[in-house]
């Protein structure tokens, strides 16, 4: 596979120097650097004299920090370098609009395909061959996790004695997270790799995504956490329903799911069950509390103790 990469800013530099550091240097056949946000037009009307003079062949553009009008070239960059396949990850909720994204995708042939997660460390493979094989490597975190007592469950006082890196996020901080877990109680994991990934630090934005009503950084860290639980097979903290309280299909709006990040991003966080309640999934639950303070009945609440889950 062969890739091509449109870098801009600190979060471009940081994201080809995560690819290149865990796995896929040998794979990259040239990188181009745009200026920085501040650096160019707030809006550009012709972007032609921005695309690239010498692009490779490719199969894969990745575009990352690429801000605003920009990331029109992309089109251009994919027809000349052969590549069908797209990705343009989201780090900060002003940075690619659907506006623009739409207006992106239709000056792509039909037999490209192109994607946008938010924030990277939410890429999954989606069936494009490319795309899919860098999903391998890098995107929704993905880690297995050994402890100093060793049994099919595991003891909450217990710690971590190993962590591998199975599918890390492109920036390096699943790597970092592993690397700073060992020793950590296991009932303490999911929590301090969240703070590692602060401290790594994560470069997503905590600017309030309209669309979520989240961070973007906040969204990253539900995806690193839920690498955690399911490595372990279980959570110490999640949101759960009261079906006693919940209204479910009959009588409510559905205030838990219109308002869950993860749902709003695609996540099946919180779904219906089959007795039209609803129901929190405790592995991608990031326990953000907002579905809490949204429920008009009062149906959710925080629970603090050992819940299985289910391990990849």
């Amino acid at each position: 596979m062969r890739i091509f990469i449109l870098s801009s800013g600190e979060y471009g530099s940081k994201i080809v120097n995560g690819i290149a550091t865990h796995g896929l240097a040998s794979n990259i056949v040239g990188i181009h650097e745009f200026p920085s946000s501040e650096d160019l037009p707030e809006f550009i009307d012709d972007v032609s004299e921005y695309i690239p003079k010498n692009i490779p062949e490719a199969d894969l553009i990745i575009a990352v920090g690429t801000f605003g009008d920009i990331n029109m070239v992309i089109p251009d960059v994919a027809r000349t370098s052969g590549a069908k396949s797209i990705i343009v990850p989201i780090y900060h909720p002003q940075q690619i609009p659907l506006g623009l994204q739409n207006e992106i995708k239709s000056e792509l042939d039909d037999d490209m395909t192109i994607v946008f997660p938010k924030p990277f460390c939410s890429l999954t493979p989606i069936g494009d061959k490319f795309i899919d094989e860098f999903a391998e490597v890098f995107g929704k975190p993905e880690f297995e996790i050994e402890t100093s007592n060793p049994s099919d469950e595991i003891d909450l006082d217990s710690n971590i004695s190993s962590v591998k890196v199975i599918r890390g996020a492109p920036c390096g901080a699943s790597h970092f997270i592993a690397e700073n877990l060992i020793g950590v109680s296991v009932k303490d994991a999911e929590f301090e790799a969240n703070n590692k990934l602060h401290n790594f630090p994560c470069s997503a934005s905590m600017a309030t995504d309209n669309i979520t009503g989240d961070t973007v950084l906040h969204l990253a860290s539900y995806r690193t956490k839920e690498a955690i639980k399911r490595a372990l097979g279980f959570t110490c903290r999640v949101a759960m329903v009261d079906a006693d309280d919940c209204e479910g299909l009959e009588e409510c709006e559905n205030a838990c799911l219109n308002s869950c990040p993860n749902v709003l991003t695609g996540v099946e966080t919180i779904y219906h069950g089959e007795n039209g309640k609803a129901v929190i999934d405790p592995a991608s639950c990031g326990v953000c509390e907002i579905c809490v303070n949204e429920c008009p009945y009062g149906a959710i609440y925080i629970y603090d103790n050992k819940v299985p889950i289910k391990k990849e």
